[in-house]
């Protein structure tokens, strides 16, 4: 038996399984799953869903690796640049997410095959466009049966859209909890009654919630035996319409206006761009660029002229969405729901299914950007704990220091007991010195805002 890097999220499916091999990713097919993915290249789905775009693409590697294989096939799919969760993504990725699902679907009902599973972990996006990542979901559609991954579909997007519409967009959160997305029961519980109103909801969560409760360990009577194809192109025409519906209340934040209403000068933002543009040009072509606290994204559009692809992370879901539906065509960017001070674990199956930010692959830069005060005094984080977890995450930084007479940090104290005696300059740079080297700043303003370009320190 061979060794290999195998995922830790492959163990689910017996169907193959993905594993790395010289810092790239291939997925392993089963003899088990032959049949389908014959078909599946074969009938001609394969390659309309790639030239759509809707699939990632792949190449038969086989017989180029040098290692033993028992299993039919060997691919190497195009790489996704940068894995994210659904509880990470906001409420019109989750969508955008959940549409594609269902078109690949209507799509493989033209060709005779249909999607065996419905996960939003078979979703990635490259930038702001989603993907569909998983080639053995397919298998042959059967005249008259159902849609066995129905039940996961309204689990893994129609329940959380849903609840991010009718109660907080926190709420997807939830996915944290729950793999295999929230229970259609604890769903139903958490909705208004005026749900009900929405005949999607009703029928595809409430009423689908009462029918699991009631025969959930029959499994004969879970679902009906038989169901024509055109009712199954009616079942996911109606699930599609649902979600096209679904929209969230206007929802403004403090946050989503920073950019246009900070305390910055235009003189001192001009500056700070400037600033940041020249570091970024003295580092040359870059692959990733991390930028935690994002806002609305002002700083990671001018990062994306720099780098191949920018991760704008901001714990704000109101930023993060209007950063989505203001550049969904740019794949340079891709944001991300993200809270700093308590980033993504590990979770799955030994917390290793799905992994936290600092496996998933380090940035050659991270910008933290108006970040420091918010780490230090909303979250209580010391500066040498902050240092450490970006020398962990990043080869350089740019930070930039807020001053505690500052404004921002005035108003912030306004509220609780100012304990903060170590946030100082001084203090700043000693602990970031300790893992990181000094290489150039610029006093952005008198009142002593200023930019710090850094090197992590060699271990």
């Amino acid at each position: 038996m061979y060794s290999l890097n195998i995922n830790p999220a492959s163990f689910r499916d017996p169907s193959g399984f993905v594993f790395k091999q010289n810092a790239e990713i291939y997925r392993a097919i089963a003899p088990y799953y032959r049949k389908e993915y014959d078909l599946f290249i074969q009938s001609g789905l394969y390659e309309n869903l790639k030239q759509k775009g809707l699939i990632t693409s792949h190449i038969d590697s086989k017989n180029i690796l040098d290692i033993e294989f028992s299993d039919y096939k060997v691919i190497k799919p195009v790489q996704i640049p940068f894995i994210s969760y659904p509880y990470e993504w906001c409420f019109s990725q989750l969508k955008s997410a959940a549409l594609l699902t269902l078109k690949i679907q209507k799509i493989c009902l033209k060709y005779g095959m249909t999607l065996k599973d419905a996960s939003a972990y078979n979703i990635q996006f490259i930038g702001n466009k989603p993907i569909f990542i998983d080639t053995l979901s397919f298998e042959q559609y059967i005249e008259n049966t159902p849609w066995v991954a129905y039940k996961q579909f309204c689990q893994h997007f129609l329940a959380p859209l849903s609840l991010m519409v009718y109660r907080s967009v926190d709420l997807i959160k939830l996915h944290l909890n729950y793999v295999d997305g929230i229970p259609l029961e604890l769903a139903s519980s958490l909705l208004p009654k005026r749900a009900i109103l929405n005949s999607g909801i009703a029928s595809h969560i409430l009423l689908h919630a009462k029918f699991q409760k009631r025969h959930g360990g029959n499994k004969k009577t879970t679902i009906k035996n038989r169901i024509s194809k055109s009712s199954f192109l009616a079942l996911i025409q109606h699930l599609e319409n649902c979600i096209i519906a679904l929209k969230l209340k206007t929802q403004k934040s403090d946050w989503e206006k920073y950019t246009s209403c900070n305390t910055y000068s235009k003189e001192t933002t001009t500056l700070k761009e400037q600033t940041i543009t020249k570091w970024l040009e003295h580092k040359g072509r870059l692959n990733t660029i991390y930028d935690f606290g994002c806002n609305t994204g002002h700083y990671s559009l001018l990062a994306a002229k720099f780098s191949e692809l920018v991760i704008a992370m901001d714990s704000d879901h109101s930023c993060i969405e209007q950063l989505f539906l203001n550049n969904k065509l740019n794949e340079k960017i891709l944001p991300l729901v993200f809270n700093l001070s308590s980033p993504s674990p590990g979770i799955g199956w030994a917390n290793q299914e799905h992994s936290p930010i600092n496996k998933r692959g380090n940035a050659d830069i991270v910008l933290a950007l108006a970040l420091i005060h918010h780490l230090r005094i909303s979250n209580n984080v010391p500066f040498s704990k902050i240092a450490q977890y970006f020398a962990q995450i990043c080869h350089d930084l740019i930070i930039e220091f807020i001053p505690k007479n500052d404004l921002m940090v005035q108003q912030m104290l306004t509220s609780r007991q100012d304990i903060f005696f170590d946030y100082t300059l001084d203090n700043f740079t000693n602990e970031f010195e300790k893992s990181f080297i000094i290489n150039e700043k610029a006093i952005l303003e008198n009142n002593g805002r200023i930019l710090f370009f850094m090197t992590r320190r060699k271990k």
